[in-house]
């Protein structure tokens, strides 16, 4: 077929640019020839498999070069909080760089970072008043176990290094937050690790123990006092923090049970270990409050974050400690060695405080608040699915654990969760217009943690190309 000049401009304005590369190859080749793709089986993209490639966004949807249309289920990776085409965004960093592109946190301040630190601080509980710039969430994760090490031998207990995080969580991949993260097949690679991480039970009612299961509190009570049983085990004196997401991530979305933080408070305060509330994911909205800690009443000792603070228009992260935990730095001669060349840019961080006034003007927070029902009850619909065992999770991020039996809640093994999940649903769903994230970092999970904009037409998008693609899965097994 001969293709005019018109509809090479058409095909190309279509797919969002040119299709090929300044050098003039195809971008399709060019990505498999030299894009080496994050938690990617490479394997899969070679000759005659193509790369899927996301040339625009626009809300709650995104494009990629061939025009086709998805629903962004995941806010890209957890991250565009306001959606997708803010050009105000664009804007504001066009206007930063112009007046200030680059300069470090190392010694200096720039305005951008300290009016973001303020705001930060401002929207933190308690006394979380002092704010450190990553440019990432692994990098502030990183950040909070240095400073927890560092401030204990400040004060005289230097042999409080160890952390406590729970089974089948996710911190981060660097060497350090690697350790903390609980998820073994993530780790092996890479080991020997940073001593010191260890792992108590997460909060999955789902697959609580049978005299538990119906009793959300008991559950809640069992599951801290797992923590104080390690922090004992190791000895008081050598435990330094408990990392703890407020919603756990990895492994579908689960839910702090009644009573379950103000347990764990109870617990670091009597073994004076710091509380760690990493809010990489569930900060800025996603579960309903700026803080998520906020949602779930409690008052961690630091809070890590990123994601959803710029909406991922640029990078940045940071660690929210204590005025207790700055105290040992803000006399004498004691520094915290430790910081990131791009940490607090301040490009990222304008557009960090453009997106969290976007928040304010159109009220997101509330909206997450108002529709997070609207959202559960929706997708509990799937739950007359024959594989579909459990509906889980909080404001705009829910877990859907599949099952291969509802009454036993047996599960899939390791080659049929393989088929089921990379050799059927990523795909399938993808194809049906749904970017979301299929998961067994435990058991099978499909997860949605949709842009903050999204009102119940969305939510019904979502659940009938869910129910469309999982009733088809279950006929295939």
């Amino acid at each position: 077929m001969t293709t005019t000049p018109q509809q090479a401009a058409s095909a190309d304005t279509v797919r969002g640019g040119p299709s090929t590369t300044p050098r003039g190859t195809d971008r399709g080749v060019a990505a498999r020839r030299h894009l080496w793709k994050h938690f990617t089986r490479e394997s899969a993209y070679g000759e005659g498999h193509e790369v899927p490639i996301i040339v625009r966004g626009d809300g709650v949807y995104i494009y990629d070069d061939r025009g086709r249309r998805y629903l962004d289920g995941l806010s890209g990776l957890f991250v565009v909080q306001v959606g997708h085409g803010r050009r105000v965004l664009a804007q504001v960093a066009a206007k930063q760089a112009g007046d200030l592109g680059y300069f470090p946190l190392w010694s200096y301040a720039h305005p951008a970072a300290i009016d973001l630190a303020e705001r930060l601080a401002d929207n933190a509980p308690g006394d979380l008043n002092r704010v450190f710039f990553t440019t990432g969430g692994g990098e502030a994760v990183e950040t909070a176990w240095k400073l927890a090490k560092q401030y204990f031998k400040l004060i005289g207990k230097p042999g409080k290094h160890k952390i406590i995080s729970r089974a089948v969580a996710y911190h981060g991949t660097t060497q350090g937050a690697l350790s903390i993260t609980g998820i073994p097949a993530l780790k092996e690679a890479f080991e020997p690790l940073v001593p010191g991480g260890f792992r108590v039970p997460n909060t999955n009612i789902y697959r609580a123990p049978d005299d538990l299961r119906e009793d959300g509190k008991a559950f809640g009570r069992w599951a801290a006092d797992r923590i104080e049983e390690a922090i004992l085990f190791e000895g008081p004196d050598t435990v330094a923090a408990v990392f703890l997401e407020p919603v756990q991530n990895a492994g579908g979305c689960f839910v702090p049970p009644p009573g379950y933080f103000e347990r764990v408070r109870e617990i670091c305060d009597t073994h004076d270990v710091l509380l760690v509330s990493d809010e990489v994911i569930c900060a800025f909205g996603r579960i309903g409050s700026m803080f998520a800690c906020d949602d779930f009443d409690y008052v961690p000792d630091m809070i890590t974050c990123a994601k959803g603070m710029s909406s991922g228009y640029s990078p940045i992260g940071a660690m929210i400690a204590s005025d207790r935990l700055f105290e040992p730095y803000a006399s004498g001669r004691s520094s915290f060695a430790h910081g990131y060349t791009f940490g607090g840019h301040p490009v990222s961080a304008a557009v960090a405080m453009a997106n969290l006034d976007i928040f304010d003007a159109e009220g997101l927070n509330d909206h997450v608040k108002t529709e997070a029902s609207a959202f559960r009850r929706t997708l509990e619909k799937l739950l007359d699915l024959p594989i579909v065992g459990d509906v889980r999770g909080a404001g705009f991020f829910y877990g859907i654990e599949l099952v291969k039996d509802k009454q036993t809640r047996e599960t899939f093994d390791a080659e049929e969760s393989e088929r089921l999940l990379r050799g059927f649903l990523s795909g399938a769903l993808f194809e049906a217009g749904l970017h979301c994230r299929t998961d067994d970092r435990g058991d099978p999970v499909i997860q949605l943690a949709p842009p903050l904009i999204c009102g119940q037409e969305h939510f019904d998008e979502m659940e009938q190309i869910l129910r469309d693609v999982l009733t088809r899965a279950w006929s295939m097994l």
